[in-house]
């Protein structure tokens, strides 16, 4: 079931014209989402949050484009699943959320946030370094989708 989710969020990133820079799979110990949801700390739907993240496998992506975090958030829908199947029912979280909690899509809400959640998430990735020697090409769509790693590639 989560690769036919998957297939179906990297269709919508890509066909509303998303890059994808980086993405992998992982498995978020306890402990991990504890630290990532950090922020979250107290409130009522903390422990279920933990859980959920913490339940099983889930795809993180650093992806780009214009205006790439209000249009992710555009995309992904808004968090109350229930009101978003009625009003953005072709949302990711229309098509795919569960609940409030697992509602499928997490979506940095600034670039400070994008910057410590990608460093959360890909400690070995340099965005300095990005900027440097591959901004460029995505800039100029010099870049092709590889389906195989899942992310955008420079054009050879």
């Amino acid at each position: 079931m989560m690769l036919y989710y998957t297939t179906n969020v990297t269709r919508m990133i890509l066909e509303n014209g998303f890059y994808v820079i980086e993405s992998k799979r992982l498995i978020l110990t306890t402990s991990q989402a504890e630290q990532f949801y950090a922020e979250h700390k107290g409130k009522f739907f903390q422990n279920r949050l933990v859980s959920f993240m913490s339940s099983g496998p889930l795809w993180t992506y650093i992806l780009c484009g214009d205006n790439a975090i209000s249009r992710w958030r555009k995309l992904m829908g808004p968090t109350k699943v229930l009101k978003t199947v009625y009003d953005e029912p072709l949302s990711i979280r229309g098509l795919y959320g569960l609940t409030d909690t697992r509602n499928c899509t997490h979506g940095s809400d600034s670039e400070e946030n994008a910057e410590r959640e990608i460093q959360f998430f890909f400690p070995e990735f340099n965005i300095k370094k990005w900027y440097e020697t591959e901004h460029d090409f995505f800039r100029q769509d010099f870049v092709e989708f590889d389906h195989d790693k899942l992310k955008h590639v420079i054009c050879s």
